[in-house]
């Protein structure tokens, strides 16, 4: 019974990620290239989000905001799953060796960022492929075996240590959710409302939002597509010392550097506004489409289980 109920939870935030994912696919792939660019020589390309979306729209490429949407929608839903699936797993196992009935705070923070480690070493490489796609020149997207494959295997793995390092953003979301419950719980109320309950969570996740916000868009410029190179007569040394360079902009500490010296600490922050725009809007849309078919799901899932068990029993009758 527990690994269906764990089953449940899975396919319908797995789902639920789908169709938020593909509902906010243009806001976030205008979000990830503005994340993306840094100033050079003083100039940018991208002065406002919103440059991202007329260059598409005056280049008739509006379609090329979905580009890499295939590769976000499968790590978005095994992301989830694996997510949503692992918590519920974890958050079980946790009550059967304790014996308690209800799970504490510091408990459940331990178990978020059980899942979410998980969930970050299994998914990173499509992590990585989707925003090299998102970034890349609009209309010259690879592939996701080719954006894959791109320098060696490791490459896959770009940005993984930050992404551990970003499961502390659930935790940090919870942290202050249940001290802002708290505070409008002094009175006589037993519990939240569904409207205060949205406005503590969209509050609570864009805190957490903000003080993560340096390692989340290092994290994009660490995972951002190269430049194309217009110059292909180097010799092999300056290739070389090319490939060194561009190697070492993407370290965490090389892209540090390059946002420090060329854009001052408000660089990272650039993109904020954005960043928490698209994630309560996400987190929204998830959480509500999750509740909507979960139910349906369980049943479904539960009707599937009878048939089989009928089924292995008839077959042992005969």
């Amino acid at each position: 019974m527990g690994d269906s109920e764990s089953l449940s939870e899975a396919t319908s935030g797995a789902i639920g990620s789908l169709l938020s994912t593909t509902i906010l696919y243009p806001l976030d792939t205008c979000k990830t290239k503005y994340q993306a660019e840094v100033r050079a020589h003083g100039q940018r390309r991208y002065r406002h989000l919103s440059d991202v979306l007329w260059e598409t729209i005056s280049n008739g490429q509006f379609l090329s905001l979905y580009q890499g949407l295939g590769t976000k929608n499968l790590q978005s839903f095994i992301s989830q799953f694996v997510y949503f699936y692992g918590y519920s797993y974890f958050k079980r196992l946790y009550l059967e060796k304790s014996g308690s009935k209800k799970i504490g705070t510091k408990a459940n923070l331990l178990v978020a960022a059980a899942a979410g480690a998980c969930t970050a070493i299994a998914t990173q490489p499509l992590d990585t492929a989707s925003s090299r796609m998102q970034t890349s020149a609009f209309g010259k997207s690879k592939g996701l075996w080719d954006t894959l494959t791109e320098g060696d295997w490791s490459n896959a793995f770009d940005g993984l240590g930050i992404s551990l390092l970003l499961t502390s953003n659930p935790a940090i979301q919870y942290t202050v959710f249940d001290q802002l419950k708290l505070k409008f719980l002094k009175g006589n109320q037993a519990s939240l409302s569904a409207f205060t309950a949205f406005l503590l969570g969209a509050l609570s996740k864009s805190i957490a939002t903000c003080l993560t916000y340096p390692a989340i868009r290092c994290k994009v410029m660490i995972q951002a597509a190269e430049a194309d190179e217009n110059n292909h007569n180097d010799d092999d040394d300056a290739e070389k010392k090319k490939k060194a360079k561009r190697k070492a902009s993407k370290t965490l500490s090389g892209v540090v550097f390059a946002i420090w010296r060329k854009e001052g600490v408000t660089g990272f922050f650039k993109g904020l506004h954005a960043q928490i725009l698209k994630t309560v809007l996400s987190s929204a849309l998830l959480l509500m489409i999750k509740e909507k078919i979960a139910a349906t799901t369980w049943v479904v899932l539960l009707a599937i289980r009878r048939s089989l068990l009928a089924q292995n029993g008839r077959l042992k009758s005969a």
